[in-house]
């Protein structure tokens, strides 16, 4: 019996057009985002799945909520979802991190799973908590279909450590997700194969 895990990444926020570091902070959607929001609720409309679970971050909680009002499926959530926390990192852009923490910025981007960014979280840390919230949630699936709306930075690591890739180089494996876009993983006991990566919702 197979599982499948499908991952969303939840729509564009305030924060999107300036590339600043989102993680624990709580950042609202824009008026693209919660278009985006109706469009992967129009897909699961059509796709039905049998689970549907967000982090607690307003961003990912509203982009899960119009698919339950869509679908009429219960809708929880899990901190254990809830994106990497970038510390001193949050609000700011790439740019901005190398000018006030250069040595930090240069070790997050040389291994992200392994060096925080300033009063920041691992990533490898954060890529554990979110795998016991998948188990669960894998469990309650029960050879159905769960929708996980969550955030890109996670989700990637995540994916790269369930395929047994290096977490560090998950941007290099993985250097886009798009907002809303799906990402499905199929689980046959423990063992994960990725089936698609960063497809649009299409109704």
């Amino acid at each position: 019996m197979t599982t499948k895990l499908i991952l969303t990444r939840h729509g564009e926020t305030v924060w999107h057009a300036e590339h600043r570091y989102a993680g624990s902070s709580d950042i609202a959607l824009t008026d693209r985002g919660l278009q985006q929001a109706e469009e992967l609720a129009a897909w699961a409309v059509t796709h039905r799945p049998d689970v549907l679970v967000s982090s607690t971050l307003s961003r990912a909680w509203n982009t899960a909520d119009a698919v339950a009002k869509a679908t009429g499926l219960d809708h929880w959530a899990d901190k254990g979802l809830n994106e990497v926390d970038f510390g001193k990192g949050e609000g700011l852009t790439i740019a901005e991190l190398y000018e006030q923490y250069p040595d930090a910025a240069a070790a997050f981007e040389k291994a992200p799973a392994q060096s925080p960014m300033p009063a920041g979280e691992p990533g490898a840390i954060a890529v554990a908590r979110a795998l016991k919230v998948l188990a669960r949630i894998i469990l309650k699936a029960d050879g159905g279909t769960a929708l996980v709306v969550g955030h890109g930075t996670l989700m990637r690591l995540v994916v790269c450590t369930l395929l047994s890739i290096d977490p560090n180089r998950y941007r290099d494996i993985f250097p886009v997700v798009g907002n809303c876009a799906l990402t499905t993983l199929e689980f046959e006991g423990d063992k994960a194969a990725l089936l698609d990566f960063n497809v649009p919702p299409v109704a």
